[in-house]
């Protein structure tokens, strides 16, 4: 849950910058939106969920 809620706020922040600073257009921002919505709602949302907790588990444990 808390790595959910992290990678939310993060693309939150990406997207605020992509729209303030490199031109994104708030239509082309809603049709992120809209895009990711419905892919949380298909069939290769497990396999996006997965990857993603995968990729988090690698950059957490590299170690500096």
């Amino acid at each position: 849950m808390a790595l959910s809620i992290s990678a939310v706020v993060l693309l939150a922040i990406v997207v605020f910058l992509l729209i303030r600073k490199s031109g994104l257009k708030g239509g082309h921002a809603v049709v992120c939106m809209l895009l990711g919505f419905y892919l949380a709602s298909s069939s290769i949302a497990p396999t996006i969920s997965e990857v993603t907790t995968n990729v988090a588990g690698m950059i957490g444990g590299i170690k500096f």
